[in-house]
């Protein structure tokens, strides 16, 4: 469709009215499996999400949020809350992350790129230092892109590499560690071979070191930057076999809280501190738990911690993290072009909008609903508002989280009559079963049907009569949801979006 006929004007839907207030309620994490002592969801009391299956099952359907359905390669692939808001916000499937790497890697078109061509500038002084998840989750980053990064920039020119890496245990199962480092060291010594200077400079667990997210806790940030930058650690080892091996014999070491180590040689020096000159890689593939080192590593007028020494680099990311703040100003893979999102439609439709959830999930309604933009389309017709996170102490400790404040806000919402739309996240589920602590995760859930009985009660039961899911979409996914959230407010979906889930029968 050409630009000169482009038009936002949604056409009226034949049978379903304008007007109505549609609550748009997210509960993060929450799926359906086979009932068993460790399905938190099975086993906590879930009496509202129970009736509304039960009572009316014809308004009731299950829908896929991994793999191809929200972008990623294959069904093998997790699905994780980013490409997941994507999904529901854009209605349609646009290709992600890792999906993104994956092609610009196989094309070889990331080593074509101004990202690429900015750190390379460092390689015949200075050091290529990669930054990331080591792991093949799939969900922040994949082991093998590692492994193809690593290859490519020594065949382009890097003659001394340092990886700092971060243990996971929360994608993939704790204690995985060891044999991703295994992996990665070996590599090393390959690369070695062919006169490469290239080892494993420094790690710690994802939870503890480098990895916040929203300005949770700029701690963390600061431990990976003690490590990574200043070369200094509570720990230090000659390996980082060694060093996660070691780590780990405490009874209570978990990948995601490993503490902070750095690699140093037979003098006791940390062998791969950044410095001025050097390049930096971030190769996480998401966003949300990047943005925060790479404001440290970027922003020149920076106030969150002592940096102690900003050294002078070049630093890109694997994509850009954040559109709004066009950080970091350079990267390797250009993130999907995500436009004409549902929200946007709306909002130029007279659809008033309030989004809201905790920090933790407020950038999902909001930032990635929105195709992966900050701010407001329009500010008098929407309002957003983040309920702040508990800070300081996991998710477990209160696996309630802020659930109840949520559901307030959008009972005030709703009862002020002033949105036609409100959507909240409820993060129990997601936050809470990422612990692994099953009671705090069932205390967490059952938080979560409490919150959503609140606007079902002020709302009604839900669809309209006459309104049912049709039966012809079996694999229907989280793309569905915005064409369908178009027909309740009385809209036809913009042709190019995935089709809606209803239907409406003449009773």
């Amino acid at each position: 469709m050409g630009t000169s006929e482009f038009s936002w004007k949604l056409a009226d839907h034949p049978k379903l009215p304008k007007g109505k207030t549609v609550a748009v309620v997210v509960l993060d994490g929450w799926g359906e499996a086979n009932p068993d002592k460790y399905n938190c969801i099975h086993v906590a009391e879930t009496p509202t999400m129970d009736s509304l299956k039960k009572g009316a099952p014809e308004r009731w359907r299950l829908l896929k949020a991994h793999g191809t359905a929200v972008g990623l390669p294959t069904d093998d692939d997790m699905g994780n809350s980013e490409v997941g808001h994507n999904a529901l916000g854009a209605g349609r499937i646009y290709a992600q992350g890792a999906k993104l790497v994956d092609l610009a890697l196989a094309s070889g078109k990331i080593y074509e790129g101004e990202g690429f061509k900015y750190i390379q500038e460092c390689f015949d002084q200075g050091t290529l230092h990669l930054i990331g998840l080591l792991s093949d989750g799939g969900v922040h980053s994949r082991l093998d892109q590692l492994q193809l990064l690593l290859k490519g920039a020594s065949e382009h020119g890097a003659k001394r590499i340092r990886v700092h890496i971060l243990t996971d245990g929360r994608d993939v199962l704790d204690g995985t560690s060891v044999g991703f480092v295994e992996t990665l060291e070996n590599d090393l010594s390959k690369l070695w071979e062919e006169g490469i200077d290239a080892q494993i400079a420094s790690g710690g667990g994802r939870m503890y070191v480098t990895m916040d997210r929203y300005e949770n806790d700029w701690e963390v940030v600061k431990r990976g930057w003690d490590a990574q930058v200043l070369g200094e650690a509570p720990y230090k080892f000659r390996s980082a076999l060694e060093a996660v091996k070691k780590l780990r014999e405490d009874p209570k070491a978990n990948d995601q809280y490993l503490p902070p180590f750095v690699i140093v040689d037979e003098s006791g020096k940390a062998v791969g501190p950044i410095v001025d000159g050097d390049a930096v890689m971030t190769f996480n593939f998401r966003a949300d738990r990047m943005v925060m080192i790479a404001k440290a590593l970027e922003y020149e007028n920076f106030d969150k911690f002592d940096r102690v020494q900003f050294p002078k680099i070049h630093y890109a990311g694997m994509l850009q993290y954040d559109g709004e703040l066009k950080l970091p100003s350079h990267y390797l893979v250009s993130p999907p072009e995500i436009e004409r999102t549902s929200g946007e439609y709306l909002v130029h439709n007279g659809i008033r909008t309030f989004a809201c959830s905790e920090t933790v999930k407020f950038g999902h309604v909001t930032f990635f609903w929105n195709g992966n933009r900050s701010g407001y389309f329009d500010p008098n017709m929407e309002e957003y508002v983040e309920i702040p996170s508990d800070t300081g102490i996991s998710f477990n400790v209160q696996p309630k989280m802020k659930a109840l404040e949520i559901a307030e806000k959008a009972t005030d919402a709703i009862l002020s009559h002033k949105f036609h739309q409100v959507r909240v996240n409820l993060p129990n589920g997601d936050m809470v079963g990422h612990t692994g602590d099953i009671e705090a995760t069932i205390v967490g859930c059952k938080a979560a049907d409490e919150a959503v009985k609140v606007p079902i009660a002020i709302g009604g039961p839900g669809l309209a009569p006459g309104v049912r899911f049709r039966q012809d979409l079996p694999t229907a996914g989280l793309a569905n949801v915005a064409a369908t959230v178009m027909n309740l407010h009385g809209f036809e979906a913009p042709s190019e979006y995935e089709s809606t889930l209803v239907e409406v029968v003449d009773s």
